[in-house]
């Protein structure tokens, strides 16, 4: 296995810090139990299969529809969002590419854990600032997200602007955790996000918008998303936080509980 650098232990030590999803372990002691994320972009593949199946027991779907948008989008909140802090924070690219990536299925909705297994950076040495928000785009959105949706299109016939919408809300969850975190700089975090959607097909921009909110002396950013991901439709009945079926009203004051000690949002 390839010893990282002390810096790069940090960066990762850091990033664990804005929330549990954004922890990434560092190699395999052991292939057993890990599932390699470059499977998962084979839509006729067991190890998307298991994915699914875990996810519709561990959140309680009741349709292959809806397991996909869920799956999309804490995939999308999980598995490459770390990628995004260590650029919006460092200006780096950290190695998120589907072949570099593999993951633990979980009881629970979600992931049990992430793994990278050759933990590195990109080498972006003479590149211009957006020569590496290009790369992270590309292996990020291009190389591993958008070939996931089209595997969860095929597999489950998951609209793909709804899968989309996953994409787009899993990205910016990145953003507004940085952002909420204490003596957070809010207003780069705010130009990062702008410019990482920028970067991306504009479809991505159109799918959703980010606020800032302040409340109780503090201030985050929040996703307010415009498609649904089909959450409510499980066993449990309960809506995420950025449901577009709810107003953009009670959204926002959702969201502004959450900045006064609330439960942070899916």
């Amino acid at each position: 296995m390839t010893h990282p650098s002390t810096d790069l232990i940090t960066m990762l030590e850091t990033l664990a810090s804005y929330g549990e999803r954004y922890r990434l372990e560092v190699g395999l002691d052991s292939e057993e139990g890990w599932i390699p994320a470059d499977r998962l972009l084979d839509p006729a593949s067991t190890e998307l299969a298991q994915v699914l199946e875990a996810e519709r027991v561990g959140s309680g779907q009741v349709s292959a529809h809806a397991v996909a948008l869920t799956v999309m989008a804490v995939y999308a909140g999980t598995v490459t969002a770390s990628a995004l802090l260590a650029w919006a924070l460092y200006g780096v690219v950290l190695d998120v590419r589907p072949e570099n990536v593999a993951l633990r299925l979980s009881d629970h909705h979600g992931f049990e854990a992430v793994a990278l297994r050759r933990p590195q950076l990109a080498d972006v040495s003479g590149m211009t600032a957006g020569e590496r928000l290009g790369l992270l785009v590309n292996q990020v959105l291009d190389d591993h997200l958008f070939p996931l949706a089209d595997a969860l299109r095929v597999r489950s016939r998951a609209g793909r602007r709804q899968l989309n919408g996953g994409i787009a809300q899993g990205c910016a969850a990145a953003f507004g955790a940085a952002s909420r975190i204490p003596d957070a700089d809010v207003d780069a975090l705010q130009r990062a996000h702008e410019e990482f959607l920028a970067a991306c097909p504009q479809e991505l921009g159109r799918l959703g918008e980010t606020v800032r909110l302040a409340e109780g002396g503090r201030e985050g950013l929040f996703y307010l998303r415009r498609t649904c991901c089909l959450f409510y439709t499980a066993d449990h009945g309960e809506k995420c936080a950025s449901c577009c079926l709810d107003s953009v009203e009670d959204r926002v004051a959702n969201y502004r509980r959450i900045l006064t000690g609330g439960a942070v949002p899916h």
